[in-house]
């Protein structure tokens, strides 16, 4: 049995507007599959991972604000681990390993495979886990890697450094870290592969190593002691310490869509929502635009123009790959829209008055036979004005029924919850408090049975 833990997490700022904290790279539909439908990365990677040649069982290491958009996306089975909190690769592949070990109570000579859930690349990438595997199996190295033959000197990835530069698998001597080009070229000619995140090895290795920090025998305690674990990665924390690592090369296809650059070589348009470009005068450009407003694109080269809730981008693709600090300057600290188990808000107001009071206005649609969490707020009241729809809002325990136009007040502290009956519930929701944020909310799980 092959087991193979797909790593989704990642906040997508470097193709911000359009991806943020609850709307990851990985879920955004830009791809197409062999039929011509839209897909996402993480869709695109599940087609391929269903046709490798293996028994393969799949468990996805994600956070919690992740877990909605995985069950919407990914279809057939899998099992998904949620971190308590964010802690680097190598606490979240721990936490993976322990619940196989300890929930799904696989053997501690199974081999486990990690991978990023959004790699771009062609199916022998995803047939590769069997040479891994085969090579996991085999006693070669406690750590097997696989390796991307280089096509150019990248000063953007890691380098494995192996001890001879030909062979199915290799034993790897050193790593390099981000070369200069010149350093990077002398790399390849020594054989050198790029970095591609993927690790194999037998499950029993890694619990071994995360009960040195966490030495316990159920998942739960595992899971609520989770802080406790190194905050580090993978690379550092475990592979640089192992005793022998070797590795798989592959060659082929593969790509890291992390960027606005390298994603729109690979989208399926070069436009999408109210757009009008003017092809006369433009050149190699993709524009995407989540508002409700027209937008005209003239005059522009080599360049993406993005607007979307969360903000607006305009930049030349070369360019975009370098403005990690502009947009940590410019974004909002808090998404503007996301889309939820319930349905999907979006923030349409945030202000701060004269006299220090703040508010902020959401729009939120409740889908028909969804609710709202039982929860109450600590720092903020808020006020919900139905504007279309109907359904049913529970203060304090008491149930009331609910309409367009109806208005229903929350204070400070209350508990509250709503679902739609019939309809999608369309609320306009108005925030006053001294602390506005999205994690001042306390939940009790819901209040209606499904």
């Amino acid at each position: 049995m092959i087991h193979l833990v797909l790593l989704s997490g990642g906040s997508g700022t470097r193709l911000w507007p359009l991806s943020n904290s609850s709307r990851s790279k990985q879920f955004l539909k830009v791809l197409r599959d062999e039929a011509g439908n839209h897909v996402s990365m993480v869709q695109r990677v599940f087609g391929q991972i269903r046709k490798v040649p293996a028994d393969v069982d799949i468990t996805i290491a994600t956070c919690a604000s992740q877990e909605y958009s995985i069950s919407r996306q990914v279809e057939g089975a899998y099992t998904l681990v949620l971190e308590p909190e964010r802690r680097d690769t190598a606490p979240a592949i721990m936490l993976a390993c322990a619940n196989l070990a300890l929930e799904q109570k696989a053997d501690a000579d199974d081999t486990v495979i990690v991978m990023p859930i959004d790699t771009y690349a062609e199916q022998a990438y995803y047939d590769g886990v069997v040479k891994l595997d085969e090579a996991v199996q085999s006693g070669f190295a406690e750590l097997v890697l696989l390796g991307v033959e280089p096509t150019y000197p990248s000063e953007k990835y890691g380098y494995i450094v192996p001890e001879t530069p030909e062979g199915d698998l290799r034993r790897v001597a050193r790593f390099t870290e981000k070369p200069n080009e010149n350093a990077a070229k002398q790399l390849i000619a020594q054989g050198a592969l790029w970095n591609c995140g993927v690790f194999a090895f037998k499950l029993g290795y890694l619990t071994e190593l995360a009960a040195k920090y966490l030495p316990v025998n159920d998942f739960s305690q595992f899971r609520d002691r989770y802080s406790d674990l190194p905050k580090n990665s993978f690379d550092y924390e475990v592979v640089e310490k192992a005793g022998s690592i070797g590795v798989v090369p592959y060659s082929g296809e593969w790509m890291d869509l992390g960027t606005w650059n390298t994603l729109t070589d690979e989208m399926a348009d070069a436009s999408a929502g109210r757009v009008v470009i003017d092809e006369s005068t433009c050149e190699n450009v993709h524009v995407i635009n989540e508002t409700g407003f027209p937008m005209v694109v003239a005059g522009m080269k080599d360049a993406v123009v993005v607007a979307t809730p969360d903000g607006i981008l305009v930049s030349s693709k070369e360019a975009s790959t370098g403005i990690k600090a502009q947009i940590s300057q410019a974004a909002e600290s808090r998404p503007m829209y996301e889309q939820c188990r319930w349905g999907e808000y979006r923030v349409i107001d945030s202000s701060v008055f004269p006299d220090g009071a703040k508010a902020l206005t959401k729009e939120l649609i409740v889908r028909d036979g969804k609710q709202l969490s039982y929860q109450r707020h600590a720092h903020r009241g808020e006020v919900w004005t139905v504007v279309s729809g109907a359904g049913e809002v529970v203060l304090d325990g008491l149930v009331q029924q609910v309409r367009a136009g109806s208005v229903v007040n929350i204070g400070k502290c209350q508990m509250h919850a709503g679902r739609a009956i019939g309809s999608d519930l369309h609320i306009i929701e108005v925030q006053q408090g001294e602390i506005l944020a999205e994690e001042d909310v306390e939940r009790f799980g819901e209040f209606w049975e499904e």
